[in-house]
This record gives C-alpha cells, sequence and structure tokens, in this order.
C-alpha cells in the first residue's frame, strides 16, 4: 500500500503561509501550501517539484512566488457565508415569489425540485464544494432514474439561477453549472400537429351527449378551437370577458392546480372572436343559471363552480371516439385555432399575440399551413405540370424524369 509521505519545511513568518513537500510512494515530489482565510485552514496543491538537473517543475523560489499568488487571488468563504442547497434554495424561491413575483405554479415546481431531487442529492454539502463534476453527476444519475431530458433541464436552469443568486450573495464563488453541457430534447416520432379540420370539428360537436355536461361542452369546444385558449384560462373564462360589441373575447385569468392565477404569460390579452361563435355563446348565456358579470362562462350547470379538467377531458376523448375522429389531446384544439388562422392568412405575429405566446418560434410551427407568398405552386405547375411539354428554349425531358 502507498503512503504518501509529508516534508514540512522550515517555519514562516506569520501570515506568510505554510510550504511543504509531499512525497509519494514512488519519491514524485509535490510543492503544497497552506494559510489560514477567516479562521479556516486552506490547503491547495502549488505545483511539482524540480527534480534536480531537469526544468520540469518549480523550484523551492518560484514555488514561493507561486503560493503568494494564490493566497492573493484564492478567496475562500468563511463559515457564516457558506450555504447548503437546501438553505440557499429556501431563500431563492423565497425571492422568486416575493420579489421576482413569478407564478405560483412555477414556484411550486420549484419547491418540488428541491424537496425531492436536489436536496436529496446534494445533502449537507456546502455550494462552494460543489464543482462542475458532481453537477454532471446529478445530471447522470437523474438520467439513469427515468426523468426525461426536458425535466433534467429544467432542474439545471434552476440550479443556475441558484448560483447566480449565491454569487451575489457571496455564498459561493463560481457558477458550476455554466460549465455542464445540458442533454439535447429527444427528436419525438410524432413531429406533425395534431388538429381537427372543421369538419371533424363539426362532427365532435354533434357527437357531444345530450346530458347537463354536454350544455356546457357544446361552446366550450367552440371555443376552445375558435379561440385557442388553454384549458386553465377557457375554464377560468367569465361573462364580463366576453365583449360581443367588439367581436373580442379577453384573457385574464387561468385556473391551474385548483387556484386562479394569471395566464401563463403573466399578462392578459384579446382573442377575435367569430360571427358563429359569438351566437352560440349567446345561446348559452341564455340558456344558463349563471349569467351575472363576475360568473363563470362554462360553470359547472348544477353548482356554478370551476370544471373539474380531468373529467373534461376524459369526456373529450368520448366524444372524439363517438364522432369517429382520430385521437388528439384537449390543447390539440388549441392547434386548432393555431392553424386555421394561419391558414386563413393571418400574420404570424397576430397568431402569437392571439394565442398569448412569449416567442415567435413557438407561433411559427403553423406557418406550414399558412398561404404560399411566393405562389410556389403555380410555378411548380408551369415546370412539371405537363410532362409532354418542355419551357420555351429547352428540349423535352427525359423519359422516366
Amino acid at each position: 500500500m502507498s503512503r504518501d509521505i509529508v516534508v514540512v519545511m522550515a517555519r514562516r513568518s506569520y501570515g506568510t503561509g505554510q510550504l511543504f513537500v509531499r512525497a509519494d510512494s514512488n519519491g514524485r515530489e509535490t510543492w503544497y501550501g497552506s494559510w489560514r482565510v477567516g479562521g479556516r485552514r486552506v490547503k491547495r496543491r502549488v505545483g511539482l517539484k524540480r527534480r534536480p538537473s531537469t526544468s520540469d517543475g518549480l523550484t523551492r523560489t518560484q514555488a514561493e512566488a507561486e503560493l503568494r499568488r494564490l493566497m492573493g487571488t484564492e478567496v475562500v468563504l468563511a463559515g457564516p457565508a457558506r450555504k447548503t442547497i437546501e438553505e440557499a434554495g429556501a431563500l431563492y424561491v423565497e425571492h422568486l415569489e416575493h420579489v421576482m413575483e413569478r407564478k405560483r405554479t412555477t414556484i411550486h415546481d420549484y419547491r418540488g425540485y428541491l424537496r425531492r431531487h436536489l436536496v436529496p442529492f446534494f445533502g449537507s454539502r456546502p455550494m462552494d464544494k460543489i464543482d462542475r463534476a458532481f453537477v454532471e453527476n446529478y445530471l447522470l444519475t437523474k438520467k439513469r432514474e427515468g426523468l426525461s431530458s426536458k425535466t433534467v433541464c429544467n432542474h439545471l436552469n434552476f440550479l443556475h439561477g441558484l448560483w447566480s443568486f449565491a454569487i451575489k450573495r457571496e455564498w459561493a464563488l463560481k457558477n458550476p453549472v455554466a460549465l455542464v453541457d445540458r442533454p439535447r430534447m429527444p427528436r419525438f416520432k410524432e413531429r406533425r400537429i395534431q388538429f381537427l379540420t372543421r369538419e371533424e370539428l363539426d362532427a365532435v360537436v354533434r357527437a357531444v351527449p345530450d346530458d347537463v355536461l354536454g350544455s356546457v361542452e357544446t361552446p366550450l369546444y367552440l371555443t376552445a378551437a375558435m379561440t385557442g385558449l388553454r384549458q386553465g384560462e377557457l375554464i377560468a373564462l367569465r361573462w364580463i370577458d366576453v365583449d360581443w360589441s367588439a367581436s373580442r373575447i379577453r384573457v385574464a385569468d387561468s385556473y391551474v392546480r385548483r387556484a386562479f392565477d394569471s395566464p401563463k404569460s403573466h399578462r392578459g390579452r384579446s382573442v377575435p372572436m367569430a360571427d358563429r361563435l359569438a351566437g352560440e355563446l349567446e345561446r348559452h348565456f341564455q340558456a344558463s343559471r349563471w349569467r351575472a358579470e363576475n360568473d363563470l362562462v362554462f360553470a359547472h350547470p348544477v353548482t356554478g363552480h370551476v370544471l373539474d379538467s380531468s373529467k373534461l377531458r376524459k369526456r373529450f376523448y368520448v366524444a372524439l371516439d363517438r364522432a369517429g375522429v382520430h385521437h388528439i389531446t384537449f390543447h390539440g384544439l388549441r392547434h386548432t385555432f393555431g392553424t386555421q388562422m394561419a391558414a386563413a392568412g393571418a400574420p404570424m405575429r397576430a397568431i402569437q399575440e392571439w394565442m398569448g405566446h412569449a416567442d415567435i418560434s413557438t407561433t411559427e410551427i403553423y406557418s406550414h399551413y399558412a398561404p404560399d407568398p411566393t405562389g410556389g405552386a403555380a410555378f411548380a405547375q408551369k415546370a412539371f405540370g405537363d410532362a409532354a411539354g418542355a419551357l420555351p428554349g429547352e428540349t423535352a425531358p427525359l423519359p422516366g424524369f
């Protein structure tokens, strides 16, 4: 078994640190230095010791100079300033909630990251003792546990923000997460947007059962497909938000995780309302027991309370089956709005605003359904429509082209 041999140099004056040599069992010698900062002893590797008649390694004079450099640049956190992931994380989330005013759902997710994943993994290790390799080990561990690349990336994004927060408060010196490569998002088998055509939407509406909840679901499905509102925004919609005279529906609230909150974009918006939808909502208004300005448009017909989102999705899938229409998620009704508005020639920027997308790149998934501004089909027909002919000044195409 190999043992390191420590050779301690002569005592130095107070405040200049200590320089010593550590030799392993093979005789290889390395300079090390130690000094005190904030009541704590710091020990750092200085470099290899130069052997006689060689040019590799450091002489004693060079080792002394390197030690002074390290003592001048190496900052070490004092005991009271050190924080664990659990301690710093709690303060960071509190800061995000009360100072940055992040959404309630976001705060709930962050607390879940800490409780279920980050604190159990990093434990009581201080943040200034966590390096890039430690964070990479976390990434690999969570991937092996079966977490998706998107979820792991969300954890790393939170950790990156946590370290930035800690550095500002001198709880850490470096951000190791900035050095970690993020996993790539997987390529999903289904690359086509799932939505309903106008004919399929009509078929689903006809398939809505004639029962208590069915009286709400018909206008609900049409509103979802004709405005692009998210499910939480739909079930939080109130009559005061429906403006028949301006043909607009205003989005001010969302109902997520059993509580009302602002929409996902953190701001309200306004969406155009087609005549067909205005008429359907007018009929629904006249038939509803809940018609006060602050009553929910799609309230439960009996109680006036918020609809159960899980039951709503299940009944939607039943309606798809009864209509004989291919399965889409309830979110597919939002895609129906995006694709149909793009096909009608609406500008991408307008669709972005109507759908509440923070980034235009999200909206551009619908750009392939928009009319071709170049008139490419006419050019393609002119070039290839007549197989027997040829363009002026050119020879006829070869057989089998």
